[in-house]
């Protein structure tokens, strides 16, 4: 069906993270992936989907060092290990508030969203709980799955014919892959249009890895903002709502791209691993 053609995971929610040749992957997802968020004082887990609260998130990139602990790139380019105290005075400082960075998921959180204006950005329903807050964005807010810094799929996948058929629709638009912040990007060679919409409650090897396909990935506001060397795009999410809006469990049609994944085998997968449907 087709093979990997990038592994990447984000050890600092909402952080630049980073590539990898080889990934081992466990029951709960990517080893290393997510492990950490950076909080507030109010319970809040610090998400670019709320881009004007904490949207400077991602001009850090966060990876594990060989001694086993992840270290934070500060957008000065000082590093320094999650276990600094220095950290969350810089991140703090950063943000304009009280902040720190934990390594344990609260059980009270709340996950904050950008309501975005075009059509299919959330469920309507939710549209309609959305409220104001101190940034004047209208916002909704959730929780992420218990236990966990994940929105709720375990590992994220996206394809290569997706992002291409994203580019003939919107020629103007910058689909680089890193912008949809994925796990896992298997090239599907010539396959048209988007492939992974039937996918859904198929199984999937990679590898020495079974996932089980869940649900399409319902996309946010964070493709279109500025990701390392990639530039602000607003338009990718609208190109994303007019081309490919799909039904999401109960929630109505959303504009989604690629898929999430639940883990039912462990193994190590490596990039150029073959990809097989069963």
């Amino acid at each position: 069906m087709g093979s990997v053609a990038a592994l990447y995971r984000y050890p600092v929610k909402s952080m630049l993270g980073e590539a990898m040749s080889a990934v081992t992957v466990t029951e709960s997802g990517f080893r290393g992936d997510r492990t950490h968020a950076v909080l507030d004082g109010t319970g809040a887990i610090g998400s670019a989907k709320h881009p004007r609260k904490w949207g400077a998130l991602l001009r850090c990139r966060s990876r594990w060092d060989d001694r086993g602990s992840v270290r934070i790139v500060l957008p000065d380019g000082t590093a320094l290990p999650a276990e600094d105290p220095e950290l969350d005075v810089r991140l703090s400082a950063l943000l304009g508030r009280k902040v720190f960075l934990s390594a344990v998921a609260p059980e009270r959180s709340r996950l904050e969203r950008a309501v975005p204006e075009y059509e299919g950005g959330v469920p309507d329903v939710v549209r309609e709980s959305a409220s104001v807050d101190a940034t004047g964005t209208s916002i909704t807010t959730g929780g992420v799955a218990p236990g966990t810094f994940f929105d709720f799929g375990r590992v994220h996948l996206l394809t290569t014919a997706s992002l291409a058929r994203m580019r003939e629709v919107h020629p103007a638009g910058d689909f680089d892959a890193r912008r949809f912040r994925p796990n896992l990007v298997v090239d599907t060679g010539g396959e048209p249009n988007f492939p992974e919409d039937t996918w859904p409650g198929a199984l999937l090897r990679a590898g020495e890895a079974l996932f089980r396909v869940v649900v399409p990935t319902p996309r946010c506001v964070i493709p279109t903002l500025g990701h390392d060397e990639l530039p602000p795009d607003p338009g990718i999410m609208r190109a994303v709502a007019r081309e490919h809006r799909v039904p999401v469990l109960d929630l109505g049609r959303l504009s989604c791209l690629g898929v999430y994944l639940d883990v039912l085998e462990a193994g190590t997968v490596r990039v150029g691993d073959t990809i097989t449907l069963c």
